[in-house]
C-alpha cells in the first residue's frame, strides 16, 4: 500500500484515485520494481513488443489488460497455425488495434484510457506464458497563457494580476509566477498565488489555471510578469514560458513642473505664451489651479492656460497646484521683453539753411539694446547733429533699434529733413583763348530748386539756348558762350517758391580785352582746393623763414664791411674813396 496524507491508496485497484502526483510516482515505483514500460505521446500510436521468446509447440498468443479490480479483458488473438487474427469486441479498441507475426500489439491514437497494465500471453499444449507491460500516455499542456488581465494596478494595493491558463496536460503539471524573470513566491500580503486544475471528463486532459495577487509599488513600471507550466513527457520534465505581459501601474502625483509653450529663448511683447501644467502620478491629473502675477486666487483649467498678446506687464512669476493638494506647487518666472524707440522730431521736417536742429531718438528697453542710424539706406558713423543745415543734409534718416537676444524685437523710426533756402546768384565770365567768344556762367544756390532765366539788357529779349549742370545738394549752373561786338549786359533771374533773385553782368565786346573772373568751386572740389590752399601757405611761410635768415646773414656782412671801411680809411686817408666805397657798399645791399 501507499499512503497520502491520512487517506490509504490500493496500489491496483485506486491508483486513479491517489494523489495528484500518484500516477507519476507510480510510473517511476514500476521501473524501480524491473516492471517493463511504455511510453506514448498522447494521440501517436502505442507499440508493445511481446517480451517472451515464441516457443515452438505454440498453439496461439493472446493480449489482455487488467481492469482497476483486477479482472482482464482479451483484446486480440493470434493462432500459430493458421497465422489467422482475431480481435475481441471492445468498444474502446474498435478499429485501434493490429497484432504482429511476432506478437507486437500496437494501439492507434493513444489515449489517457490506454494507461493500463497490458499482458502478453503465449500458450502451448502444456503452459501458459505471460509478460505484462505497463503503458503510459503524455500530454503536452498548452503554452501558458496570461489572460482576464488587469486593466491597470495600483501601488500600495493588492489587486489581482491576472490568471496563467495552460490545458490539454496529462499528467497535470505546476505553474510558476516570474517579475522580470525571477520566481514570484507567496509572500502575505503582498504575493497571493491560487492553483486549481480541471479534467476534462471525455478526454481525461488537465487545465491547469493559477491566480496572481500582486501589490505592486513604482518600482513594477514596465516590469515585464510572465508564468510557465512544467511538466512530465516521454523524455522527462519539461517548461513552457507564457508571453511576457507588461501591466500599466497607478501611482499619486508627487511633484508637479510647469512649462512655457512654445519653448522661447525669449518673449516679447505681443507673443502669445501657453502655461503647461504637468504632475508625474499615473494617470496624469487632468485639471490644475493657475496663479498669475499678483492674483493670489489660481484660475482652474486643464493642463494648459494660455495668454494671448502679452505686455510688458505680463512679466512675474507664474505658478501651477493640483486641484486637491494646493500644496504642491510649481513655477517659473517669465519676462516679457519690450522695445520703445522716439524719434524727434520725425516724420518730414522743413527746415531753411544755416538753421539749428537737434534731433534725437530715445530708446527705453527691457535690456541693452543696440542703435543704428542710416541715411538714404547709408549708415552713418554717429547720431546726427545740425547746427547749421546744408543742402547736403536733407534726406530721408532712420533711427533702427533691436534687442539682439529676442529675435523680431525691432523698432524704426524716420526723419524726412527737407532744407530750403532762397536762391542765390553768382555769375562769372571767360574768354575764349581765341578771342572770338566769351562764356559766361550763372552760379545758382537753392531749394526747391530755382529755375534760371538769361535776358540781354537793353533789348530784353531772352536767351534760350543755354546748358545747365546737375542739380546736386541745392546748387547747379546755367551757361552760355557769346560773341559781343559790342559791350552788352546780361542778366540771370534765379526764382524758386520762396524768393526771386536777378544779378546783372557787364560784357565788352571781342574786341575789348578784358580781366576774368574765377569759376565757382564746387562742392565735389572745394575739399580739394582747401587742400592746395594748406599746401600754398606752407610754400608761402617757408619763403618768410628763408628771408628771414637771409636777413640776419646780411646785418652780419654789413657789421664786418663797416669795420673793413675803417681800417680803410687810416692807411689811405681820402675820404673820397671812402665815399665810393660806401656807395658801392649800399649798391651792394640794394
Amino acid at each position: 500500500f501507499l499512503f497520502k496524507g491520512k487517506g490509504k491508496c490500493s496500489l491496483l485497484k485506486h491508483l486513479k484515485f491517489c494523489s495528484l502526483s500518484l500516477p507519476l510516482f507510480f510510473f517511476f515505483f514500476l521501473k524501480g520494481l524491473g516492471w517493463y514500460t511504455v511510453n506514448s505521446a498522447y494521440g501517436d500510436t502505442i507499440i508493445i513488443p511481446c517480451r517472451l521468446d515464441v516457443p515452438q509447440n505454440l498453439m496461439f498468443g493472446k493480449w489482455k489488460y487488467e481492469k482497476p479490480d483486477g479482472s482482464p479483458v482479451f483484446i486480440a488473438f493470434r493462432s500459430s497455425t493458421k497465422k489467422s487474427v482475431q480481435y475481441d469486441d471492445v468498444p474502446e479498441y474498435k478499429d485501434r488495434l493490429s497484432l504482429s507475426e511476432n506478437y507486437t500489439l500496437s494501439i492507434s491514437n493513444a489515449r489517457i484510457s490506454d494507461e493500463k497494465r497490458f499482458v502478453c500471453m503465449l500458450v502451448t499444449e502444456d503452459n501458459v506464458f505471460e509478460a505484462p507491460t505497463i503503458v503510459k500516455v503524455f500530454k503536452q499542456p498548452s503554452k501558458p497563457e496570461i489572460v482576464s488581465k488587469a486593466l491597470f494596478l495600483e501601488t500600495e494595493q493588492l489587486k489581482k494580476l491576472g490568471d496563467c491558463i495552460s490545458e490539454d496536460s496529462y499528467p497535470d503539471g505546476n505553474i510558476t509566477w516570474y517579475r522580470n524573470g525571477k520566481v514570484l513566491h507567496p509572500l502575505e500580503g503582498a504575493v497571493v498565488i491560487i492553483f486549481k486544475k480541471e479534467m476534462d471528463p471525455v478526454t481525461q486532459l488537465y487545465t491547469m489555471t493559477s491566480t496572481l495577487e500582486y501589490k505592486t509599488t513604482k518600482a513594477d513600471i514596465q516590469m515585464p510578469f510572465t508564468c510557465s507550466v512544467t511538466y512530465y513527457g516521454p523524455s522527462g520534465q519539461k517548461t513552457i514560458h507564457s508571453e511576457q505581459a507588461v501591466f500599466d501601474i497607478y501611482y499619486p502625483t508627487e511633484q508637479v513642473t510647469i512649462q512655457v509653450l512654445p519653448p522661447k529663448n525669449a518673449i516679447k511683447e505681443g507673443d502669445n505664451i501657453t502655461l503647461k501644467c504637468l504632475g508625474n502620478g499615473n494617470p496624469p491629473p487632468e485639471e490644475f489651479l493657475f496663479y498669475l502675477p499678483g492674483q493670489p486666487e489660481g484660475i482652474r483649467s486643464s493642463n494648459t492656460y494660455t495668454l494671448t498678446d502679452v505686455r510688458r506687464n505680463a512679466t512675474g512669476d507664474y505658478k501651477c497646484s493640483l486641484i486637491d493638494k494646493k500644496s504642491m506647487i510649481a513655477s517659473t518666472a517669465i519676462t516679457v521683453h519690450y522695445l520703445d524707440l522716439s524719434l524727434n522730431p520725425s516724420g518730414e521736417v522743413t527746415r531753411q539753411i544755416g538753421d539749428a536742429l537737434p534731433v534725437s531718438c530715445t530708446i527705453s528697453a527691457s535690456r541693452n539694446a543696440t542703435v543704428v542710424w542710416m541715411k538714404d539706406n547709408i549708415r552713418l558713423r554717429s547720431s546726427p547733429s545740425f547746427s547749421s543745415l546744408h543742402y547736403q543734409d536733407a534726406g530721408n534718416y532712420v533711427c533702427e533699434t533691436a534687442l539682439q537676444e529676442v529675435e523680431g524685437l525691432k523698432k524704426r523710426e524716420s526723419l524726412t529733413l527737407i532744407v530750403e533756402g532762397k536762391p542765390q546768384i553768382k555769375m562769372t565770365k571767360k574768354t575764349d583763348p581765341s578771342g572770338l567768344s566769351k562764356t559766361i556762367i550763372c552760379h545758382v544756390e537753392g531749394f526747391p530748386k530755382p529755375a534760371i532765366q538769361w535776358t540781354i539788357t537793353g533789348s530784353g529779349s531772352v536767351i534760350n539756348q543755354t546748358e545747365e549742370s546737375p542739380y546736386i545738394n541745392g546748387r547747379y549752373y546755367s551757361k552760355i558762350i557769346i560773341s559781343p561786338e559790342e559791350n552788352v549786359t546780361l542778366t540771370c533771374t534765379a526764382e524758386n517758391q520762396l524768393e526771386r533773385t536777378v544779378n546783372s553782368l557787364n560784357v565788352s565786346a571781342i574786341s575789348i580785352p578784358e580781366h576774368d573772373e574765377a569759376d565757382e568751386i564746387s562742392d565735389e572740389n572745394r575739399e580739394k582746393v582747401n587742400d592746395q590752399a594748406k599746401l600754398i601757405v606752407g610754400i608761402v611761410v617757408g619763403l618768410l623763414l628763408a628771408a628771414l635768415v637771409a636777413g640776419v646773414v646780411y646785418w652780419l656782412y654789413m657789421k664786418k664791411s663797416k669795420t673793413a671801411s675803417k681800417h680803410v680809411n687810416k692807411d689811405l686817408g681820402n675820404m673820397e674813396e671812402n665815399k665810393k666805397l660806401e656807395e658801392n657798399n649800399h649798391k651792394t645791399e640794394a
